[in-house]
């Protein structure tokens, strides 16, 4: 291990360079500038750039006054050039890994990243990848990338793989309460990043290689979608057969061991639940194995949208009305309940099938004043009574907390609840999932 490098991770004298400042990259960066490390964020999104240059804040996990104090003091500067990297010791890699198509990963910005990185990697750094990926990517794809520069992995520097696991809106679990899983591609890596990491969070995990940290991280993913996939299911075959599913979770997370409760609703969004599965997916085909499980769970889920739009046409034909020409108001359009966030919100997918429909479709959101998505151009409108008694339906999609569902009741001529914010109160006027 590099005495140099550990003694400046140590004395937090080393200069860290987070590359990619979205929700994962900024959290990282504003912690370790505020325990006493030089950062420096890198992004190719000026606007994001300068934000931070201007001490403001534009992820909800992380306050404009924590920005503030790391910017001002000196500790954390953010820049679109990258040059800076030939003059830091540690690079953190936290850029996105969407998908090309519904079953193959799509990792051009991380090998972009990477090769970036490549043209200003000096001996005595340590490279660290977050981003979410399959296994193998770190040993198969970042080392022998970054081995072009003619410096050697665990001689010249050091690479290891630690998944981010951040939970948008989790005031309990912030970035330095969750703990932290490390795999390196060399023993030493793994040491150096662990040691790196404890410095801003209370419990580092280590594995035995970079390959298991990568295949740890799927598999919480992929544990979610599957029973996500499934409570899905068993609401479809709840309501054939005249049971409320609500009321079947609610007596099943009565025992106090082996069930864990996964809730109904419209299908999974963010970055992690929707794509991440299908990394391993896509990763095991190569290996001559298909997961049944994670494609079962990710159709399911992908098809909740239209299920419960095929549920809401019976439901407003027993009220005499067609869905074509119906008039419906969402309630909700995020993907998660109080988080500012739309990727891959189901939401706005049920708002672009009910407008192919031809449904004449409004949405309110407290914390979403606008929506300019795809076939979606629309402003959140006012929750008055009036407003809500001119639809035919309020379908509630996402079950934020600033929202007067009392109103609602008392004035919707009917409500379509998707995520049972009505509980136990039986109305004419409430359908359930």
């Amino acid at each position: 291990m590099s005495v140099i490098l550990r003694r400046k991770i140590a004395t937090k004298k080393a200069r860290v360079a987070v590359v990619g400042l979205g929700y994962v990259g900024l959290p990282l960066a504003v912690n370790f500038a505020k325990v006493g490390f030089t950062v420096f964020g890198l992004d190719k999104d000026v606007d994001r750039v300068s934000q931070v240059n201007q001490k403001r804040s534009y992820i909800l996990d992380i306050s404009t006054k924590d920005v503030a104090k790391v910017v001002r003091s000196g500790r954390l500067t953010a820049q679109t050039e990258f040059g800076i990297l030939k003059t830091v010791d540690v690079i953190i890699i936290c850029v996105p890994t969407p998908l090309k198509r519904k079953y193959t990963p799509d990792i051009t910005f991380i090998v972009d990243a990477v090769r970036t990185i490549r043209k200003f990697l000096k001996k005595d750094t340590l490279v660290i990848l977050e981003s979410t990926t399959y296994p193998g990517t770190t040993e198969e794809l970042i080392c022998p990338e970054l081995e072009k520069s003619g410096l050697k992995s665990g001689k010249d520097f050091f690479l290891s793989f630690s998944p981010e696991r951040i939970d948008p809106g989790n005031k309990k679990y912030d970035v330095t309460r969750i703990p932290k899983v490390v795999g390196g591609l060399t023993p030493e890596g793994g040491k150096l990043t662990q040691l790196l990491y404890e410095k801003i969070i209370k419990k580092v995990h280590m594995v035995s290689s970079a390959k298991t940290a990568e295949m740890a991280k799927l598999l919480e993913n992929t544990f979610r979608i599957i029973n996500i996939g499934w409570v899905n299911e068993v609401a479809m075959m709840s309501h054939k057969m005249g049971i409320d599913i609500w009321e079947v979770i609610e007596a099943a997370k009565t025992k106090p061991f082996g069930f864990m409760p996964f809730y109904p609703g419209l299908g999974v969004g963010g970055h992690c639940i929707p794509d991440d599965p299908l990394y391993l997916y896509w990763k095991a085909k190569h290996h001559g194995f298909s997961s049944k499980f994670i494609k079962l769970s990710a159709d399911i889920n992908s098809n909740m949208p239209y299920y419960l739009v095929d549920r809401l046409k019976d439901i407003l034909k027993r009220e005499k009305r067609a869905i074509g020409k119906a008039k419906l108001l969402v309630v909700g359009v995020t993907y998660k309940k109080d988080v500012k966030d739309l990727r891959k919100s189901p939401s706005l997918k049920l708002i672009e099938i009910l407008q192919e429909k031809g449904c004449r479709v409004s949405y309110f959101d407290p914390i979403i004043p606008y929506l300019d998505i795809g076939t979606i151009h629309q402003t959140s409108i006012k929750l008055t009574p009036n407003s809500i008694a001119q639809h035919d339906c309020v379908i509630i999609a996402t079950d934020h907390t600033k929202v007067d569902y009392k109103v609602i009741l008392k004035h919707a001529r009917l409500i379509y609840d998707l995520r049972n914010v009505y509980g136990r109160i039986k109305h004419k006027k409430i359908e359930k999932i």
